[in-house]
């Protein structure tokens, strides 16, 4: 049938110009009285609230609208367009219950991890768009799966359950992190917690036991270090207070000598106080028997001399009784020759001394 045909028999267009050829009409008066029948039935389908933390993201007939509104009130078609609220603040995803199998074949199980995430506002529309409202599920859900699996399988027990345990939840969180800055730049992992795995209960008792075991070896090694520190510190207290009593005897020592020496300056000062007082004397008594010598020198004239002997003779007086008196001679020349040749002798005496002196 050729075209022409099938126009007649379907019968002819109606103009473009005409009303009953525009369609758009009727879809907005369908529009409007679905508008009027929801706000009649359920105002809330109208106008709905995005809570504080959240952005709101519509979908109409099924397709992701290029609209995020902020938190409060808005309108929207009901029936027409979908609203789910996106949060956009932390939030924490708990994935539980996570079987693996560690290198020697070892099943154990992680019964929960928490990963701390948050969607930045700019990229909501594109996440959303790419992996939808439930994109935690395929970059944090089943990727904590997948990276578990993945570390277990590339280690031992031992490893996993005791020696690198503290280092699973900053390789989780790594790893998260590079694939989603990779695929879902708008993801953002803050932390990963992960809690201890378990293990069948003969291998939790032997590790048990290794556990006692270590901390006995550990307690041992402690005790044996307080020995140590001990003798240590006994030692160090042994010789300060040997140093401190050294210090001591040192000081005292020092004062004693001090003393003796100030002793010895004061006994040499007192020595040389007496010579010095001594010798003075000595010099004075020198100095008065010589002048006693001059002066008698001077006064051994033979007038002094012969007063001398008469006054000698003159106290001697003894008075004689009796038949027969001694007979005593007082010769006058013979006392001047004597004062006279005492004389000279005493004159020839101090020439010499004067010629020795000179």
């Amino acid at each position: 049938m050729d075209p022409q045909q099938r126009r007649t028999e379907t019968g002819p267009r109606p103009p473009v110009g005409e009303p009953g050829g525009d369609v758009t009409s009727i879809f907005i008066a369908f529009g409007v009285f679905i508008a009027i029948a929801a706000l009649v039935m359920s105002p809330s389908s109208l106008v709905h609230q995005v809570p504080e933390g959240h952005v709101g993201a519509y979908w109409r007939g099924g397709a992701l609208l290029n609209i995020i509104t902020e938190p409060g009130f808005h309108v929207k078609l009901p029936f027409i367009t979908n609203y789910e609220p996106v949060q956009v603040t932390l939030q924490t995803d708990q994935v539980k219950d996570i079987p693996c199998g560690t290198k020697g074949g070892v099943m154990i199980t992680f019964e929960k991890i928490e990963v701390v995430n948050r969607l930045r506002k700019d990229y909501v529309y594109d996440t959303l768009l790419n992996y939808g409202v439930d994109y935690d599920n395929t970059w944090i859900y089943d990727k904590i799966h997948h990276e578990i699996n993945q570390f277990c399988s590339s280690h031992s027990l031992q490893q996993v359950y005791i020696d690198i345990f503290d280092q699973i939840d900053e390789r989780m969180k790594e790893a998260l992190q590079a694939d989603c800055t990779r695929y879902a730049p708008g993801i953002e992992i803050i932390s990963v917690r992960v809690t201890k795995p378990k293990i069948p209960e003969s291998m939790r008792r032997n590790f048990e036991q290794m556990e006692e075991e270590r901390t006995k070896v550990l307690i041992a090694i402690e005790k044996q270090r307080v020995a140590e520190k001990e003798a240590e510190t006994k030692k160090i207290m042994a010789i300060s207070e040997a140093e401190k009593n050294a210090n001591v005897s040192k000081i005292l020592m020092e004062q004693k000598l001090t003393e003796k020496d100030s002793a010895r300056r004061e006994a040499d000062i007192e020595n040389q106080m007496y010579l010095d007082r001594q010798k003075s004397l000595a010099d004075a008594d020198y100095y008065r028997v010589l002048k006693e010598a001059e002066a008698n020198k001077l006064k051994l004239t033979p007038e002094f001399l012969e007063l001398k002997f008469i006054d000698a003779i003159a106290r001697n007086t003894k008075m004689f009784f009796g038949d027969k008196v001694p007979n005593m001679v007082l010769d006058q020349r013979l006392l001047g020759n004597f004062l006279n040749h005492s004389t000279k002798d005493k004159s020839n005496d101090g020439n010499s001394e004067r010629a020795t002196d000179s």
